[in-house]
């Protein structure tokens, strides 16, 4: 009779590790990095609103947030509303954390030398 509960115990056993592994892979399916583009409503030092095709989404910007505009470096503070940006995210607790964010449309404007002639 033992060596039925033993079988028993063990397909417990098997069941349960299936359960965490399964809860595991939902939990790394979550951290995987996502991506949207848009355009800024709202910019703040720690978020950022950005209207999308489905509606407006808020990411939380921190301190790890690379933020690059025309290649260069800039803060949160230094996007403005209406800049076009692509935002790389991973969802923590709930939020929509900002990895990355690059402004498009941010490269320094050169000058036609022709426009000038006249």
């Amino acid at each position: 009779m033992t060596g039925l509960a033993g079988v028993a115990v063990a397909d417990e056993k098997k069941a349960e590790d299936k359960a965490q592994t399964e809860k595991a892979t939902d939990s790394h399916a979550k951290m995987r990095a996502r991506n949207a583009a848009g355009t800024v409503k709202t910019a703040a030092a720690d978020s950022l609103v950005v209207a999308v095709k489905k509606g407006d989404l808020t990411f939380a910007v921190d301190d790890k947030t690379m933020i690059k505009k025309g290649g260069q470096a800039i803060t949160a503070s230094d996007i403005k509303p209406g800049d076009s940006v692509h935002v790389r995210y991973m969802e923590h607790d709930g939020k929509m954390v900002a990895q990355s964010v690059t402004v498009k449309g941010g490269g320094t404007a050169s000058k036609n030398p022709c426009a000038s002639k006249k």
